[in-house]
């Protein structure tokens, strides 16, 4: 049996066809830091490679993972009248804090992704009807937002092997944990949903 199925190749198709190039970008310019995040997105791409047949990862989440390697990317390499799109605001929220700005955005939806990626590791664990949702929910979410914090000592992380990173100071990691909150919260609503309306398959390992 392959290690991949064939709709899964075409995850991994499109993930190399952005990689690639950004690579080769980040590298001409000496950007270290987001070198250093494209070597993180291989590291896990390999994790879920060489899991995939014990785990199973279902092709929403794995289409999910692949977005948001992209708009990570695309938000460190792209600029807009000369503004990094990481820093360009889309929705003024607040007259206090810089929001919502695309930063906060990909961290939504990232760390909505992420979450739902914990919610399936676990499932095959569960009993086949879920009856402590609102226990599961704080496990998952916490789970979620777990992987938020490791996002951000990997941003710590290239702030001391490269101090010229805009990664920001405590108020931008506060307010990216925030929205990685928001995204976890709303990707285990619908979770919630697709559970109690049977669109969920899995399986026992």
């Amino acid at each position: 049996m392959p290690i991949l199925k064939k709709n899964q190749i075409r995850v991994l198709a499109f993930l190399l066809l952005f990689l690639i190039p950004f690579t080769i970008y980040f590298a001409t310019l000496k950007n270290y830091e987001f070198l250093m995040y494209i070597g993180v997105i291989f590291f896990f791409m390999a994790v879920i490679i060489l899991t995939n047949k014990r785990v199973d990862y279902p092709l929403p989440v794995l289409w999910g993972l692949a977005a948001w390697a992209l708009l990570h990317m695309s938000g460190g390499g792209f600029f807009i009248n000369g503004t990094r799109l990481y820093e360009i605001m889309l929705i003024p929220l607040s007259e206090t804090y810089p929001v919502l700005r695309y930063d906060q955005f990909v961290h939504i939806i990232g760390f909505g992704v992420a979450t739902m990626l914990m919610f399936y590791l676990l499932r095959p664990l569960l009993p086949i009807r879920i009856k402590k949702w609102a226990a599961l929910s704080i496990v998952i979410i916490m789970a979620g937002l777990g992987v938020g914090a490791l996002n951000e000592i990997i941003e710590f992380t290239a702030t001391v092997l490269a101090p010229e990173t805009g990664v920001g100071g405590y108020e931008n990691t506060s307010l990216d944990m925030v929205a990685d909150l928001v995204g976890a919260v709303l990707a285990m609503g619908f979770l919630y949903w697709k559970e109690k309306n049977g669109k969920i398959p899995y399986k026992r390992h």
